[in-house]
């Protein structure tokens, strides 16, 4: 079965670049947290309501980026979200920031699900581990 990818543009603006028109290498993060939160809420998962019912939230736990190639001032770019993996407590995705074909960016990032109050990761709810899983 062929691993299902999620497809988000964002252009880019003066606000992410530098005084060269060049984006700065911490805006890739926004490109790719925008990314995955909107693959996330194509499943009726909104963090926010997660936040709100559950005091859970998926965090950050590490990422991977390979810088490859600028992106410019008012390039639109089309960022690529697939799960590789999913755990009992968190996701491994693979996303790509690309240009037209040309890849300019490559991340790998694992997120983790935690209880906001005792601030620990916790078990994937079982309806968003059955509905990801489809995905892998």
């Amino acid at each position: 079965m062929e691993q299902s990818v999620f497809h988000y543009s964002a252009r880019v603006y003066y606000e992410d670049t530098d005084a060269g028109g060049v984006v700065y290498h911490a805006r890739y993060l926004h490109f790719l947290e925008r990314a995955r939160t909107e693959y996330l809420r194509t499943f009726n998962f909104s963090q926010q309501v997660l936040l709100a019912e559950n005091k859970s939230a998926f965090v950050v736990k590490s990422m991977n980026v390979d810088y490859r190639i600028p992106a410019k001032l008012d390039d639109l770019l089309h960022i690529e979200t697939s799960i590789m993996e999913i755990k009992g407590a968190s996701l491994i995705f693979s996303q790509a920031i690309k240009r037209d074909e040309l890849t300019l960016c490559q991340a790998t990032v694992k997120v983790a699900y935690v209880d906001l109050g005792k601030m620990k990761p916790v078990a994937i709810p079982q309806v968003i581990k059955t509905m990801l899983t489809h995905q892998i």
